[in-house]
């Protein structure tokens, strides 16, 4: 029956039914139709174990057929139904989890239940499974077997993500197992990903209170109810995750494994893996237990089909029977067939045969037809290859992971052979269990050598299902990874993503994109594959059309305008700008052959760090991360697509583990830097600025700001970089006042007002060597000189305007051997001090006073409504030549496309402030030249003023003091918010009373909008005005009652009987705004500076890069004479076509061997780095106690193989007593006899002779 409590959840239970609907039309029941008399019940049971009223009027009224039939058959004797039990199964006052369970006919194809339980069930598909044979029944189970199946198979299960295939009974080994399951899944942590799953197979005629299953519609859930949950009995067990009820038409009856072993060898040619993707098919383990004579038949057929076997040897039953035979008889048939040649296969001996016809009677010997059992244990025996004896109770069941993978091992290499190395299936078997530890002590303890043909499959195996370990294991022991990945390998490791992350949503909307241009598929067929992936189909695999194109536009999605596009030049699309184009052209080319999926991959473990980044995996990411190049920037970069990828996910956990994988990232980089620095400070300058080519041409800065890496601007090296760009020539120590100085007396640049550096200091390197492949170099000088001071750039430029190229020799780290003609004292000092970016800074500020000062003084003084005065027409000049620069900014500087830099320039928040403040001037100078408009024009500019002057906020944000609490006070900004917020809601709440009962009728909306907003407004800073609240209160304000004067504009006379009530809501607003909202705006505003404080000295020198490169860029002359800096860039750029170096700032283009000495110092810098990670994780007390618990372990190993040999010691001692007094009896018998004489007396014992000797 369908239980009414299915209602509570309506959408999911409908949902349920709708998904399982099919299920009765395709699995079919058992129900008998011959009624064959059982001949001992007097006619009232029938064979198939039914009463007689139980079967229907076709059963019994075939009367012929019964009295022709002896034995009941079900093939023969009943008939196929649709199921009528299937669905949910919970079981009542146990827990809430559900069970799943289906009723099915013993003949339904194992392929189409395999499939039902893993895609609409949803269990996940196993790397191992182990089917426990025999233990039926209420017999007691032994305690070491009870051990053995709890911390033995369960827990190596649990390791390795195994299904467990029992009767599901609450009853013998069946209820072991299930108590097992349950105790270690309370245990494991709730994110573990290899459980443990309980599958029970049941004879549906024995499951007790199976009535409670049967609804022809499905149970969702169905509940089952169990009178007595301590006792033993053929109910079903709670702690089982799915049940297979087999139904023959039989009840009461046990068997159903014929379906059993049916599933068990389709489940074994199934392949491990995500969408099985493993590299082996999944092995299956019948593990037998106890067991009665009857299932020799069982063993027979499984070991014929080479379905390797564990028996549990004292187990009793029989499993103690085969342990038997295969031990003791081992050894006599090895000597018989050594003396035969091919007598085993021609059939076994007679001596054979007796001695085990003698061990079936001992073992069995109630069975009447011991003939067919001897023959059965012959023919097992001739498969014995397949059996493995464990002797539990002697060895323990600590290391039982290790007997089941020797086990399946054992068992593989028999049953075919192995082409190349032996040891393929054992490592396969590992690689699939995630067991490193025993892929490190059994196959690579350097006995063995490893072909990269042995490592390729479960490489791709390690790396689709998450196996960071083995990936490590398998490049330190002979796999190179420049063979290993090719395009195409990378583009099947990206299509092996699973559905539902983020990342498989972005590659198929991409694929959609591509489709839907080369005009492959319908719409709606692309639409159906960017969607999830639908229940109906039951084996859909993911999508195959993923090529490397939709990798790179996901790049570029979250990568940006940092970085050029990856992957374009092995497509052929790095000379094709547009995107419309690009994607006409990959449709093309991916229609043909695609040549480059043979290719290697130019930088393969950039490429896979990319690959796991995006799949958020923290340990494969993590590992290659410390084999790829660029340490720096790979950390960056990593952090850089996690932390966009966190803004698409919906999934909070998600997005939580993938900002911390990104601050991960960042710390990595950040210390790795840190070690770089203390290292080598000018070579660490070089590492920030140099231009990589694996990560598209940027560099650490520029990925460093498009991460949002504040932490990594923060540290000293990088602001120590900053600082002397900043400065340029100048020593960073040289105060402000001789700048303002300077600046005002430019004369004062040439005394020592100003300390500069020295040129020998900058280019004593180059000056030594003569080029680049001299002797006694400086190494320094091998990575190239970083473009510290804008004077630098201009020798650059000087460079660039030669014979040689326009880039120069430096810029690529090749010092050219001739150096330009050197510059007069006077020039060089001058351009020193004026084109470094503090002095432009410097200049910029000074000269935006005046501006302010200027646009205060029109507004106040000169602003004529008869027509713009001179200093007004100033005014305007000045705007021009700031608007002048806002475009040189965004259109003409840098190397991207126009709307690129117009995106980059519009994400700015003061760029937005600037640009609000142009239109407004704009706007207010456009109204201002009509009489019309006059005033509002001049309302537009006085706003317009104060934007101005609020800019002055993001010109401090340079120093040092005022930098961080400018921070602070942006942070602060979002508080008052949401004060706002709270305010406006008592705030009208109040005013709309307020007025409504202080006036009873008042139509002016002025009136109206001052008294409800605004007076209340002002009751806050005290300004109340009582007279006019309070009636008892004299007001000399003149007021009417009539209507008409009112609708004119009169004042109303307030309303007197409801005043005590206004009066009331005054004390009660003012109590909630002054007392309670505005402490809460306090409150909030100090734990703002108390959280900000601390980390605003980081988010200041994160912002200090932005301000750095924008004066670093800007010409050295402020507005309004930067124009004529802007019409020398003009003659320069487009009239002489000089190209500009500016562009290029903060880069640096390395090359030759100059790139491959950094990069070696780099990776030798992460080494260390690493080594010294290492070296704490170490001394940490986690993993002392980790080294302490192996040390306990062994230990324990050795006391216990002690205890061993301590048994075996004995038993040889009661061997030898035994000896001894049979030989002293035989002695005694000698002596006594007169039947001959012994020539001399017979041998003293020997603890006579030792106890003579001591007494000696």
């Amino acid at each position: 029956m369908r239980d009414t409590g299915e209602e509570v959840d309506g959408g999911k239970i409908g949902k349920s039914e709708k998904d399982q609907s099919w299920i009765p039309k395709i699995i079919k029941k058992r129900v008998c139709t011959t009624f064959v008399e059982d001949s001992f019940s007097n006619g009232a049971l029938c064979q198939c174990g039914g009463e007689r009223d139980a079967h229907g009027s076709v059963a019994l009224g075939d009367y012929f057929s019964t009295a022709i039939v002896n034995h009941w058959d079900s093939a023969q004797h009943s008939s196929e139904y649709p199921t009528d039990a299937f669905g949910e199964l919970q079981f009542a006052g146990a827990s809430k989890r559900h069970s799943y369970f289906l009723r099915l006919s013993w003949d339904t194809p194992p392929s189409m239940v395999y499939t039902l339980m893993t895609a609409h069930w949803g269990l996940p598909s196993p790397n191992l499974v182990v089917s426990i044979v025999g233990g039926e029944g209420r017999t007691k189970v032994k305690t070491w077997v009870r051990e053995v199946l709890r911390q033995g198979l369960v827990k190596a299960s649990q390791s390795t993500g195994a299904w467990i295939l029992t009767a599901g009974l609450r009853e013998g080994v069946g209820r072991c197992v299930g108590e097992a399951v349950r105790d270690h899944a309370t245990a494991a942590s709730s994110v573990s990903l290899n459980k443990v799953v309980a599958l029970g197979i049941a004879p549906w005629g024995l499951v007790h209170n199976r009535q409670q299953l049967v609804n022809p519609q499905g149970s969702f859930p169905a509940k089952y109810y169990v009178q007595n949950m301590s006792r033993d009995s053929c109910c079903l067990d709670n702690n089982y995750q799915a049940f297979l009820l087999v139904d023959d038409g039989s009840v009461g009856r046990r068997g159903g494994t014929g379906f059993r072993a049916k599933l068990e060898d389709y489940i074994s040619h199934q392949r491990t893996g995500i969408w099985g993707s493993g590299s082996i098919d999944i092995p299956v383990l019948c593990m037998l237990i106890s067991g009665e004579a009857s299932m020799l038949e069982r063993v027979d057929l499984s070991l014929k089909n080479a379905m390797p076997w564990l028996v549990l040897a004292g187990s009793g039953g029989l499993a103690d029977f085969l342990s038997d035979v295969l031990d003791n008889l081992s050894s006599a048939a090895v000597v018989q067939s050594s003396g035969e040649g091919d007598g085993e296969t021609a059939g076994p001996s007679v001596d054979l045969k007796d001695k085990v016809a003698e061990r079936v009677k001992k073992h069995f010997p109630s069975e009447p037809e011991t003939d067919k059992l001897v023959e059965r244990a012959l023919s097992i025996y001739q498969n014995r290859d397949f059996i493995t004896i464990y002797h539990g109770e002697q060895e323990g069941p600590n290391d039982f992971d290790t007997v089941l993978l020797k086990t399946l091992v054992g068992a593989s290499k028999h049953r075919a052979s192995v082409e190349g190395s032996p040891y393929n299936e054992e490592l396969k078997l590992a690689v699939t269990w995630n067991r490193v530890d025993i892929a490190k002590s059994e196959l690579f303890n350097g006995d063995i050598h490893w072909r990269y043909e042995d490592l390729e499959d479960s490489m791709t195996d390690a790396l689709i299902n998450d196996k960071p370990q083995f990936v490590r294991l398998f490049t330190e022991n002979g796999l190179n990874i420049l063979d290993y990945l090719t395009y195409g390998r990378l583009e099947s490791l990206y299509r092996s993503v699973a559905d539902g992350t983020v990342l498989y949503y972005l590659l198929q909307r991409r694929l959609v994109e591509r489709l839907g241009t080369a005009g492959s598929a319908p719409a709606s067929n692309l639409q159906d594959s960017a969607s999830k992936v639908s229940a109906e189909n039951m084996q859909s695999g993911p999508v195959t059309e993923i090529s490397l194109f939709e990798v790179a536009r996901v790049l570029e999605l979250l990568m940006g305008d940092i970085c050029q596009p990856f992957y374009y030049d092995v497509l052929g699309l790095k000379q094709i700008s547009s995107k419309r184009r690009a994607l006409r052209r990959a449709s093309k080319l991916l229609r043909g052959e695609c040549p480059y999926r043979e290719q290697r991959c130019l930088y393969p473990w950039a490429s896979l760090f990319i690959w796991a980044v995006l799949q958020n995996r923290s340990k494969m990411a993590t590992f290659f991360w410390e084999m790829t190049g660029e340490s720096v920037l790979s950390a960056l970069s990593g952090c850089k697509i996690l932390r966009e990828l966190s803004k698409l996910e919906a999934e909070a956990e998600n997005k939580l583990s993938m900002k911390e994988l990104a601050q991960k990232f960042e710390n990595l980089a950040h210390d790795m830097f840190s070690s770089c620095y203390r290292s080598n400070e000018s070579r660490s300058f070089t590492l920030l600025i140099r231009k990589s080519p694996v990560w598209g041409g940027s560099t650490c800065l520029q990925m460093g700001m498009g991460a949002d890496a504040r932490l990594f601007f923060s540290h000293d090296g990088v602001q120590s970089l900053l600082s002397q760009i900043w400065w340029g020539d100048m020593k960073r120590n040289t105060n402000v006042w001789s700048l303002l100085l300077t600046f005002f007396c430019p004369v004062l640049c040439y005394t020592n007002i100003i300390a500069f550096r020295k040129q020998d200091d900058q280019h004593q390197g180059e000056e030594e060597k003569p080029n680049e492949d001299g002797q006694g170099k400086d190494s320094d000088s091998l990575y190239g000189h970083t473009v510290f001071s804008f004077s630098d750039i201009k020798h650059i430029e000087a460079d660039a305007q030669g014979a040689i190229s326009p880039r120069s020799a430096t810029m690529k780290g090749i010092p050219h051997p001739r150096r330009p003609p050197k510059r007069p004292f006077i020039v060089s000092r001058w351009r020193q001090f004026w084109f470094a970016p503090v002095t432009a800074f410097l200049g910029n500020v000074l000269m935006y006073f005046l501006f302010l000062l200027l646009f205060a003084y029109v507004l106040l003084v000169d602003f004529q409504p008869s027509g713009p005065a001179i200093t007004e027409y100033v005014l305007y000049f000045w705007v021009f030549t700031i608007v002048c620069e806002e475009v040189r900014e965004t259109v003409f500087l840098g190397t991207r496309t126009w709307r690129q830099r117009v995106r980059v320039y519009i994400q700015d928040v003061w760029n937005k402030c600037d640009l609000i403040a142009i239109v407004l001037f704009i706007l207010g100078v456009i109204c201002r030249m009509f009489t019309w408009s006059y005033g509002f024009g001049r309302d537009v500019l006085c706003v317009d003023y104060m934007v101005f002057t609020l800019r002055l906020i993001h010109i401090f944000a340079i120093h040092k003091q005022l930098g961080p609490k400018i921070i602070i006070v942006g942070k602060m900004m979002k508080d008052i918010f949401f004060f706002l917020f709270f305010l406006m809601v008592w705030l009208m709440a109040y005013g709309v009373a307020n007025q409504a009962l202080l006036y009873s009728y008042d139509p002016s909306l002025e009136r109206i909008f001052r008294r409800v907003f605004y007076r209340p407004y002002l009751h806050i800073f005290g300004q109340i005005p009582v007279e006019e609240m309070d009636v008892g209160k004299q007001w000399d304000m003149p007021c009417t009652d009539n209507v008409t004067l009112i609708e004119s504009g009169g004042e109303p006379c307030r309303t007197e009987y409801s005043n005590w009530l206004v009066v009331i809501l005054l004390i009660v607003y003012l109590l909630v705004t002054n007392i309670l909202l505005i402490n809460l705006l306090i409150a909030m505003f100090s734990h703002t500076f108390s959280e900000v404080q601390g980390k605003s000295d980081i988010y200041w020198k994160f912002q200090r890069y932005t301000l750095i490169v924008q004066y670093h860029s800007r010409p050295s002359l402020a507005p309004p004479f930067i124009i004529l800096s802007h019409i020398n860039l003009f003659i320069k750029r487009v009239i002489r076509k000089v190209p500009s170096i500016k562009i290029h700032h903060f880069v640096l283009q390395l090359r030759g061997k100059a790139a491959n000495r950094l990069m070696t110092w780099e990776t030798i810098q992460k080494e260390d780095f690493l080594t010294a990670q290492n070296t704490i994780q170490k001394s940490s007390d986690s993993e002392r106690l980790k080294r302490m618990s192996v040390k306990v372990d062994g230990v324990l190993k050795h006391v216990t193989e002690s205890r061993d040999f301590d048994h075996r010691l004995r038993a040889l001692e009661n061997e030898m007593e035994y000896c001894s007094n049979a030989l002293s009896w035989i002695v005694d018998t000698l002596a006594q006899g007169s039947t001959f004489k012994p020539p001399r007396p017979p041998p003293t014992s020997r603890d006579s002779f030792v106890s003579s000797s001591t007494s000696t």
